[in-house]
């Protein structure tokens, strides 16, 4: 199966969500979440629970856990060979709907204009 290309969401001002997440956590929780976006990656459309779930309306949540904290990415295919991935957050009992339903609106953005919508690292 080929790699599945993982596209990091970037709101029209240049920041990223989720890298703002991810910099507001611990190293092992950073680590976690990096290394289940590589698994992500490698598995696309073929990844299951535990790992992931679909959280309806072609949102999915890829899950991490880092000691008692149940970390949650959300993403969306774009096409068959890519995902965007719009933000994370701590999930405490269930997924808040605000956190779908921003999702979805970054979605929408991004289909509108992938190319402004992907963090691209400086090289």
């Amino acid at each position: 199966m080929p790699q599945t290309e993982v596209r990091i969401y970037q709101e029209e001002d240049g920041s990223v969500p989720l890298w703002l997440w991810l910099n507001s956590l611990d190293r092992k929780s950073q680590e976690r979440c990096l290394a289940a976006l590589v698994i992500l990656g490698n598995h696309g459309h073929e990844l299951r629970r535990p790992y992931v779930e679909n959280l309806g309306d072609d949102i999915y949540e890829l899950r991490v856990k880092s000691g008692r904290v149940n970390l949650r990415l959300l993403y969306a295919f774009h096409g068959q060979e890519a995902v965007v991935v719009t933000h994370g957050f701590a999930k405490e009992r269930i997924i808040p709907p605000k956190e779908i339903a921003l999702a979805k609106a970054r979605v929408a953005k991004f289909i509108t204009d992938p190319e402004r919508h992907t963090f691209q690292p400086e090289e």
